[in-house]
Order: structure tokens, then C-alpha cells, then sequence
């Protein structure tokens, strides 16, 4: 029994979890398919088998177990010292029903307890006692400047010279060292045999209660006890040291006899004289101390709830019922997906020998038009593509290859047909501007250019086009523009290539 009570009682040993003949290409989809379900179904059952734990143990420090590790002798010594009815057992806490005479003793505490309940209880003159190790206890003694520490490694006493079995002792002088009597819940122990606790430690000036010598290392202090307003906060540091085998050491019995006492009992000659409700590992909290409900302080109880409970799952796994569900639908739902795909209807691809070429893919106007219009182009092309027309038109026309550069285009556009100052300067103007989309082209990063860009440049192109005889304009009635076949070349010359002028697509940004 003493093995087992050296090892830590959290503990829990974690799981370890351990082609085709002539077929149509519909057939071989569906076949791969329900391979790939069935092996993912597999997978799925055999992962919930492993990873879902074994049917659920009695947690450590429950009040309702009479092993080693439990708490029910703690529970029959608070009833034959206050009586059964003055002690409640409870797996819900209603604050509501708790007074300020009553005492809450909490025993290694799994979830962080409601902030705003705790303190107005304490300082509406209730006393808390936070018997915590491993727990979430912690969160709350914080609230009261409480914080955990290491003990002592090498102890001045212990049990069987381990020192995870340290031994504590009552505090009986004060930080200055002067001579002070026992606190009154250790007043008749002499020694409380420890089993893998924590120490304590406080920013504030509270009273040590017990503490653990050692051997050339300083005392680090077990329990810790401190007045809040009219109210008393009770800390200490191994649960372990209340359960059912430890209480057979007389120290450890005689400090959980006087623990009761001090939660409800005389205070200074007032008598409180209320009851002991006892909450282990965990509990459930509802209402509000004095009936101070609000929707806000239910809201922000389901969203402490929800985050327990994530971080519990984060630090031991999530429960076995949740491996059930996710099981159950991965399932179905695979079931639903397999049903699916196998009763679709697939439509015989043609072979892409058969398959008709993209517009975008052929050569020639209708080509070149679907590139220039492709959503995935970049609207800088459409300039790049009237400049070309405009050096192609007006070669054509003057019978001499035209140079690409402004003052070259500028000079050409001028001895094909007279250009006004006005023109003149709109087409310097859209040269410029095509000159900066070209090189950005060039550089790999397009530059946004306007819609109403491309509409002036498409506009002042066929302008200059029109004045230097370069194509002909629309026949009278006809809506669709301006011809855009070049005079020099005829309407069914194989020879030569029409000159086309985009108009201005739709879409303006890259």
C-alpha cells in the first residue's frame, strides 16, 4: 500500500495507440473510390477503438470512494464532528444557497472556479479552503496573491527518508522571528505526513501555517491562511495528505478534525455555525452568491465552461464518448460521399485528339482577339496591341517600316496625313502611356491602367488612322464603327494579314 502511495496520484498511464482490363475510365474512378472508402473507414473505426480509453475510474480525492486515494473518511470525520447535516457533499455548487456563515472546502479543484463568486463570498465574511496540488486551484489562489513552489529536496524529516513523503510541522514563530502560538488548525498537530504536495508562497503577509524544514535550504511553507476583508482564505498544498490512507497518520487526522472546525465554526467568540459543503475535483458552479444573477455572468460561466473543458482535452485527451461521435460521423459521411460518387453519371470524355481547340489556343484575329479579351490577361496588352496596329497601318502606308519609338510613330503619323497641334499632342500623350505599360510588360509586374485609358487610346489611334488614310470609315447607317481593314490590303487578299484595332475591353484592372 506505502508503494502506492509514493506514486503521484494524478498519474495515469497514457494510451498508446497503434490495374485493370478493358474497362470504361467511369468504372476504374468508381473502383479507386471505393477502395479509398473503405480504407478510410477502416481507419476511422480502428483509430476510435485505440484511442477511446477504458471505462472511466473513480478520480483521486472522491468523496464517494472508499479506496486509498479517496476522501470518504474525510467525509465521515466532518460528519461526526459537525453532524450530517451541517456537511453537503455536492457535485453542484449553488452559490445561491451558500450564506456567508457556511464554509466551502474544495479538493483539488479540475476547473477554474467563477472569480466574481469566490471573492464576494470571502469578503462577505465565508470562508474558502483550497486543498490543490496538480489541479486548477491555482487560478483561484492567485486571485488572493497565492502561488505555487517546489518543496524542499532534501527535507529535515520525512517518511521512510523519501522526499516526496516530506513532513510538515506547525509554524510557531512569525516572519521576524518572534515566538507566536499555532494556528488554530494546527494547534493539536505535531507532524502532517505529506505525499508529493507543492509548497506554497504569497506576495502578501499571510500566516504560514505548516512548513517543511530542510537541510541547507530555507523552509518552504505547506499551508497559508489570510484574513480578506471579513473573510478567510485557507490554502494548502497537498490534497494527498486528506485522503482515505493518509488520514490514518494522527497529525494528518487531528489538522482535518480542526480544518472543519475553522470553516464554520467560532470565530473570535461569534459563532458562526454554519455548513460544510465539500466539492471535489470536478463540480459545477450555478446561480450567484446573494442572488446577484446577470445574463452576462451566464454567458461568461458557459465560456469558462467551454474552456475547462478544452483544456482539459488539451492535457489528457478528449473523452471516450467524443471518439464514438467523430467516428460515427466520419462514418456516414463517408457512406453519403461514396453513395454519391458510385451512382453519378459520368459523361465519356472525347479523346484530345477530338476535343475542339480554344479560341485563345488558335492562330490569327479570332486568336489574338480571345487572348486580349481573356479575363487572365492584363489589360496592358490592349495598348501594346494598338501601338502594334498603329506601326503596322502606318507602314503600310508610307511604304516604309516604321520604328516603335515615340518620335519615330510621331514623325510617321505627320507625313502619312497632316496632324493637327491637338492630335499631335493626344498621340504623344497615348504613346507615353504605352511606352510605360510596355516596359512594365517587360519587368513582369503589369501596371494597372484604367478603362478610360484603353477608350482615349483605342479613340486617338483610330483618329490618327483615319486621318492618314490608314482605314476606312464606316459606311452611313452602319452602328458598328469605323471600318478596320487597312485601305491598302483587300477584303479577301490571302497575302496580307487585316490590321485589327481592339476596341477596349471591359474588365480594367489586373
Amino acid at each position: 500500500m506505502l508503494g502506492a502511495l509514493m506514486t503521484h496520484h494524478g498519474a495515469r498511464a497514457p494510451w498508446k495507440a497503434r490495374r485493370i482490363g478493358n474497362i470504361s475510365r467511369a468504372h476504374v474512378r468508381d473502383a479507386k473510390c471505393a477502395r479509398a472508402a473503405t480504407r478510410i473507414v477502416a481507419t476511422a473505426l480502428l483509430l476510435a477503438v485505440v484511442a477511446c480509453p477504458s471505462a472511466a475510474q473513480g478520480d483521486a480525492f472522491d468523496i464517494s470512494d472508499s479506496t486509498w486515494e479517496g476522501c470518504s473518511a474525510l467525509y465521515d470525520l466532518a460528519t461526526n464532528e459537525l453532524g450530517s447535516d451541517r456537511v453537503k457533499a455536492v457535485a453542484v455548487l449553488d452559490w445561491s444557497a451558500v450564506t456567508a456563515n457556511d464554509g466551502v472546502l474544495v479538493l483539488h479543484p479540475l476547473q477554474s472556479m467563477d472569480p466574481e463568486e469566490t471573492e464576494a463570498f470571502v469578503r462577505a465574511g465565508g470562508r474558502l479552503a483550497i486543498v490543490d496540488d496538480y489541479g486548477r486551484g491555482e487560478e483561484t489562489l492567485k486571485r488572493f496573491y497565492i502561488e505555487r513552489t517546489t518543496l524542499p529536496t532534501r527535507p529535515l524529516q520525512a517518511l521512510r527518508n523519501k522526499s516526496q513523503l516530506a513532513i510538515a510541522e506547525p509554524v510557531l514563530v512569525d516572519e521576524k522571528g518572534q515566538s507566536t502560538g499555532p494556528h488554530p488548525v494546527v494547534a493539536n498537530v505535531q507532524q502532517f505526513v505529506t505525499n508529493h504536495g507543492t509548497g506554497l508562497r504569497s506576495s502578501k503577509r499571510l500566516t504560514s501555517v505548516l512548513e517543511i524544514r530542510a537541510v541547507g535550504e530555507p523552509p518552504v511553507a505547506l499551508a497559508l491562511a489570510g484574513m480578506v476583508d471579513a473573510g478567510r482564505v485557507f490554502a494548502l498544498g497537498d490534497p494527498s495528505g486528506l485522503m482515505n490512507q493518509m488520514l490514518r497518520y494522527p497529525g494528518n487526522r487531528a489538522f482535518a478534525q480542526a480544518l472543519c472546525h475553522y470553516l464554520v465554526d467560532e470565530d473570535g467568540g461569534k459563532r458562526h455555525g454554519g455548513k460544510l459543503y465539500i466539492v471535489a475535483n470536478r463540480f459545477s458552479e450555478v446561480s450567484s452568491f446573494k442572488g446577484n444573477d446577470s445574463l452576462r455572468k451566464d454567458i461568461e460561466s458557459y465560456a469558462r465552461s467551454l474552456a475547462d473543458s478544452l483544456a482539459e482535452a488539451r492535457q489528457h485527451g478528449a473523452p471516450g464518448g467524443l471518439h464514438w461521435a467523430v467516428a460515427l460521423f466520419a462514418v456516414l459521411g463517408i457512406g453519403a460521399w461514396i453513395v454519391r460518387a458510385a451512382s453519378r453519371p459520368y459523361k465519356s470524355p472525347n479523346p484530345r485528339y477530338a476535343r475542339p481547340i480554344p479560341l485563345v489556343a488558335q492562330g490569327g484575329v479570332a486568336g489574338r482577339f480571345a487572348l486580349l479579351s481573356a479575363p487572365s490577361s492584363p489589360p496592358s496588352l490592349v495598348l501594346l496591341e494598338l501601338k502594334s496596329a498603329l506601326v503596322e497601318a502606318l507602314g503600310q502606308k508610307l511604304g516604309t517600316p516604321v520604328e516603335p519609338s515615340i518620335e519615330s510613330i510621331l514623325s510617321a503619323a505627320h507625313r502619312a496625313g497632316a496632324l493637327d497641334d491637338e492630335k499631335r499632342t493626344a498621340l504623344k500623350e497615348v504613346l507615353s502611356t504605352m511606352r510605360r505599360a510596355e516596359s512594365s510588360i517587360v519587368a513582369g509586374r503589369p501596371t494597372h491602367v484604367p478603362r478610360a485609358m484603353l477608350q482615349k487610346a483605342a479613340t486617338v489611334v483610330r483618329d490618327v488612322l483615319l486621318a492618314a488614310g490608314g482605314i476606312t470609315p464606316a459606311p452611313l447607317g452602319d452602328d458598328r464603327g469605323p471600318a478596320t481593314r487597312s485601305v491598302d490590303t483587300p477584303a479577301n487578299s490571302p497575302d496580307k494579314p487585316s490590321t485589327i484595332v481592339p476596341p477596349a475591353p471591359e474588365e480594367s484592372s489586373l
